[in-house]
């Protein structure tokens, strides 16, 4: 859909409808149809920010309200991810300063028709900041504010920090088996299922938003998006290749060939599927009959990564701000950059485990530097081709960890005599 409304806007579009103001005599009635569509949809996106946002990292938080009672296992795992999650943060912060062959291109143009968006006055990454500690205190102020005001201003950074701390409180303080873990469970299932129904909406919106764009576009973006597409492919691969085959021979002794012809079953699935959720019940068949992890291990540490552990995703999500940031003529500097790819370390904890789920975390991360959200319907165009790419790779993350957890507890035997015990206690 998004490749139809682009083009059937050079077909019939006219750039001279941009500037004319809405609802003039001069403009097509379907025209102003499509743009009507576009800010409904636009509008959507905005409602559902604060709460998506707020239940997802509260939900993925509570995943590991078992760290209380099992200790090593869920510090080694949460470790290993925050690990994992910086290197391929790190990776797209390379290739963002090292390798941007979209510059020279395409710079979506203003007009009177533009969607109202207040994101220039949402953002608390600024622009004109010059180092890493002037940031620092823009992020503290921005995110020292009660959890009601958040909502209301949709200050997504206050959102965010509310958000950890009240699910940070509730795994230290809250019986694993007390209601609110249930209720948050339902919560969290009720905003997959709301942002299931916006993914079904969601190409219409993007017909109406890419028309629309593309009379607004200098340019060829096209072109732009297949040199963004490679630049995230080819970092994604390197991280898929190098990165985690590294950790897990230095883990466990297997090679990288043996170790990527003992995955090839739930990477496929997940690649086919586009779902690190859907993809569960082969990795945990995986895990122990391939790896041999205990079943206590990969009980744990496999479900819990379906969730928070999102290399692929922190790294496309980095990587399309700061693409997105230049199409739309948004100033970022080097410390803006790299605060860019911190919040896309924290937008991806919670991430939904479905096809296209990290839109909704990207909405955060556009958010912080002042992006329109109708940005979304620029990458939906390479974005699912790349999203089945990266559950793979995030499906790959989260074995790997089960090797590291594995070698962190002991044996086998004696990760699985001892994690039995604790879970009996």
């Amino acid at each position: 859909m998004a490749l139809a409304g682009y083009g059937l806007s050079l077909l019939i579009g006219d750039k001279a409808w941009t500037a004319l103001p809405a609802g003039s005599d001069q403009l097509p009635g379907f025209y102003q149809l499509i743009v009507q569509i576009k800010q409904g949809f636009i509008q959507l996106l905005r409602i559902l920010v604060a709460p998506v946002v707020f239940i997802s990292l509260v939900a993925g938080l509570a995943n590991i309200r078992s760290i209380t009672s099992l200790h090593r296992m869920g510090l080694g795992t949460l470790g290993y991810y925050l690990l994992t999650t910086a290197i391929a943060a790190g990776i797209g912060l390379l290739v963002v300063f090292y390798i941007h062959p979209w510059q020279g291109g395409a710079v979506i143009a203003s007009g009177s028709l533009a969607v109202p968006d207040s994101s220039q006055s949402l953002r608390f990454i600024d622009a004109q900041s010059s180092s890493l500690g002037t940031i620092a205190g823009q992020l503290l102020e921005r995110a020292l504010v009660n959890p009601i005001t958040a909502f209301m201003e949709l200050n997504v950074l206050a959102i965010v920090v509310n958000a950890l701390l009240i699910g940070l409180l509730l795994v230290w303080l809250v019986p694993a088996k007390s209601v609110v873990f249930k209720v948050i469970e339902q919560l969290s299932h009720l905003m997959h299922k709301l942002l299931g129904w916006v993914i079904w909406l969601t190409p219409f919106g993007v017909f109406a938003i890419m028309f629309d764009l593309a009379l607004r576009v200098n340019g060829n973006i096209v072109d732009q998006l297949l040199w963004f597409a490679l630049v995230v492919f080819g970092a994604t691969l390197l991280h898929a290749v190098l990165v985690l085959p590294t950790i897990a021979w230095l883990a466990s002794g297997l090679t990288p060939w043996v170790l990527l012809r003992q995955l090839a079953a739930p990477m496929l699935v997940a690649f086919s599927t586009s779902s690190s959720t859907a993809t569960l019940p082969v990795s945990l068949k995986t895990a122990q009959d391939n790896l041999k992890v205990s079943r206590p291990v990969a009980g744990f540490v496999l479900p819990l990564g379906a969730t928070m552990n999102m290399d692929g995703t922190a790294l496309f999500e980095g990587v399309a701000a700061v693409f997105l940031a230049y199409l739309f003529g948004v100033e970022l500097n080097s410390a803006a950059i790299i605060a860019v790819f911190i919040m896309a370390m924290v937008s991806s904890i919670g991430a939904p485990g479905m096809p296209s789920g990290s839109m909704s975390g990207m909405q955060m991360v556009l958010l912080a530097v002042g992006i329109p959200l109708e940005a979304i319907a620029i990458l939906l165009l390479v974005e699912r081709p790349l999203d089945t790419f990266r559950t793979a790779v995030n499906v790959q993350g989260d074995m790997v960890g089960a090797l590291v957890v594995q070698r962190f507890l002991g044996s086998s035997s004696e990760a699985a005599v001892n994690t039995d015990e604790t879970i009996q206690r």
